[in-house]
């Protein structure tokens, strides 16, 4: 019986440090250019930020079945409020920004919709050609 404890407990810490590890890990991280199109908090159980990005390739991408491609869908972690703040902002203005992001491992309902959360924002001050063309100054 002694033996079978043993197992079990070994058993259950290798289990927790599994989980916590794929809880809290970071798959990989990196940074997009674009333009924030939405920022909105979703949820029943659990309000949680979701945002959109525009990925602006240019034309690059033209085929219809595509338009995935060409946005980026993240998450921002409960309490991080001076982000949400930046996002904002940045989404009002339809400036470029570069957003640095990590991907975790696995997603769950109280985190996030998404496995990839945004960390910081550089705003770049400059609107698109696009959005120039759309709303000329006067």
């Amino acid at each position: 019986m002694n033996t079978f404890k043993k197992t079990i407990i070994v058993i259950v810490v290798i289990a927790l440090g599994v989980l916590a590890f794929l809880y809290y890990g970071t798959f990989s991280k990196g940074t997009r250019a674009g333009i924030i199109m939405k920022l909105s908090e979703r949820g029943v159980m659990f309000k949680t930020w979701e945002g959109q990005m525009n990925l602006e390739t240019f034309g690059a991408v033209k085929d219809a079945s595509n338009i995935v491609t060409e946005t980026f869908t993240f998450s921002v972690e409960p309490g991080n409020s001076e982000l949400l703040k930046e996002l904002n902002a940045a989404a009002l203005s339809g400036e470029r920004v570069n957003l640095n992001y990590i991907e975790r491992y696995i997603q769950v309902a109280w985190r996030g919709d998404t496995k990839v959360f945004a960390t910081g924002v550089e705003r770049s001050g400059k609107t698109s050609q696009k959005d120039k063309d759309r709303f000329p100054r006067r």
